[in-house]
């Protein structure tokens, strides 16, 4: 027994001093060495080749337990089911397992990466566009075109994406404002030209041209012309809650805040008018207050008062006559109340 002992330790005596090129297996065969010298059993482990705790033996995952399924799978466009693990792909490997498979998680992929592409050219149309073209819109129009470009994107053609599907984005949002747009193209083409001639001529002489001179320009006469100017100077619709001007209180000025009521009535020259008419059938007897009042103010006809009054068409004309003749001799007595008054305060 003392001399198994005493072989094992110089067994584990020459592992020692056997270099660091055969350490890990000397001590290998030492550690077995020594536990069948002691009657301990000899782990899995180490019959494998692999010390519990080293660093440096003869396993390849450095002391940590081996993967499942043995060697790990290499990371392809056919097994990556996550955004994290499409990034870590060259786009044209994604392109090709999308073409063969169209499947619909590489596709949600491809509308995310690409999405910034839409705002950029939404944001940039919105920029030549009226205040009342919500940009929002138009991003919505540019994802329609994103998808459509995903669906139709040939990777075999050598064209980049970012340069296929910015056309069709575009024209995706192109479509949508003219889907919006209640006015003909023609019409607008026309406004435009017309805008465009204008401006010209402003900038050469400093002044508006006038319409004989825009005739020049654009070579049309007569129905021509009146057609083209009158498209020219299409109806728009306008937001009344958009900024009219800059004010220098806090509170934006919008459209109907400054928008003017036709409707309503101005207190003044109603004052006046009300003025004018007492003024003038002052003086008059009923019937000849009626016909004045009818004939000026409610406009109706000699013919239309005559049976009003019970009157023939005839006596109503001979009235009317009279009393033009007498209130003019009346007027000319009072000028100076009827003359506007200059003087300053």
């Amino acid at each position: 027994m003392s001399r198994m002992k005493a072989s094992a330790v110089g067994v584990r005596s020459s592992a020692v001093r056997g270099g660091a090129g055969r350490g890990a297996s000397a001590r290998v065969v030492a550690v077995r060495s020594l536990a069948q010298t002691d009657g301990l059993p000899v782990k899995p482990s180490i019959g494998k080749g692999v010390v519990p705790g080293g660093k440096g033996g003869g396993g390849s995952n450095n002391g940590k337990p081996p993967m499942k399924g043995g060697t790990r799978k290499r990371l392809t466009a056919a097994n990556a089911c996550s955004k994290v693990e499409f990034d870590q792909l060259p786009v044209n490997e994604i392109w090709a397992e999308y073409a063969k498979t169209q499947r619909p998680d590489i596709r949600n992929y491809f509308w995310e990466r690409y999405l910034p592409l839409v705002r950029y050219i939404a944001e940039k149309t919105y920029t030549r566009l009226p205040d009342e073209v919500d940009v929002g819109d138009l991003m919505s129009a540019g994802q329609f075109g994103l998808m459509d470009a995903i669906d139709a994107f040939d990777l075999a053609k050598g064209v980049k994406f970012e340069t296929y599907s910015a056309t069709r984005i575009k024209g995706a949002i192109i479509d949508e404002l003219r889907a919006m747009d209640w006015v003909p193209r023609l019409v607008r083409h026309r406004t435009a030209k017309v805008s465009v001639i204008r401006d010209k001529f402003e900038m050469r002489n400093g002044r508006s041209p006038t319409d004989d001179e825009v005739s020049q320009a654009l070579g049309a006469t007569g129905e021509d012309l009146e057609k083209i100017l009158k498209d020219s100077g299409a109806v728009m619709t306008v937001s009344l809650n958009r900024k009219a001007f800059n004010s220098d209180g806090n509170k934006e000025v919008t459209e109907i805040d400054v928008l003017k009521d036709h409707s309503q009535q101005n207190p003044l020259l109603e004052t006046q008018r009300r003025d004018i008419k007492e003024m003038l059938t002052r003086g008059l007897s009923r019937a000849e207050r009626l016909i004045v009042i009818l004939y000026y103010y409610e406009e109706m006809t000699m013919k239309e008062i005559g049976s009003t009054l019970d009157l023939s068409e005839s006596r109503v004309s001979q009235m009317h006559s009279l009393i033009l003749a007498r209130l003019k001799s009346q007027l000319q007595n009072r000028t100076d109340e009827l003359e506007p008054d200059d003087r300053e305060d």
